[in-house]
């Protein structure tokens, strides 16, 4: 898998999904539009500072909640690349990678990393390097299985390229 790169926007425990995309847009399909409301009763002005490859970092429980799928669309569909937490919630953990999202758990890097630390991660290794601080850490590396639907973009074009074969 290939390395990411991005700057941290960094946020505390328990963001749930409807601060991610708040309900009142639980009725929107399009991942643009759901981008432009991503983290907005959070972070006003997110998807205005927000460039492609950036990566949320966060704290224990994020994506608690609701099991919508919206939350991890907006967030990837925002430019996000990537979220480090402490910790996930499972159902969001899940549709994260069925999404193409790829979520990774490091309490260590969380307890470090600041807002606007340069950020590279190694998603095959599951390696996260603080070019900011001259840091890195070690988070689990996902399954083989796993990086293969994260790099097909999630689960729906994983299953159609392997039954296209």
């Amino acid at each position: 898998m290939s390395e990411l790169r991005g700057r941290a926007h960094v946020y505390g425990d328990n963001v749930d999904t409807d601060v991610i995309i708040p309900a009142r847009y639980l009725t929107v399909w399009d991942p643009a539009e759901l981008a432009a409301h991503c983290l907005e009763d959070l972070d006003p002005v997110f998807v205005k500072k927000v460039r492609p490859g950036d990566m949320i970092v966060a704290g224990e429980n994020f994506g608690s909640g609701s099991s919508r799928e919206h939350a991890p669309i907006a967030i990837k569909a925002a430019g996000v690349s990537c979220v480090i937490a402490k910790s996930f919630a499972r159902i969001f953990f899940r549709n994260a990678i069925n999404v193409g999202l790829p979520a990774l758990v490091c309490p260590q890097a969380v307890g470090e990393i600041k807002r606007g630390d340069e950020l590279a991660v190694d998603l095959g290794a599951g390696r996260i390097e603080n070019l900011t601080q001259g840091k890195g850490y070690q988070a689990e590396p996902f399954p083989e299985f796993l990086q293969h639907i994260i790099a097909a973009g999630g689960l729906v074009p994983y299953t159609q390229k392997r039954l296209a074969l």
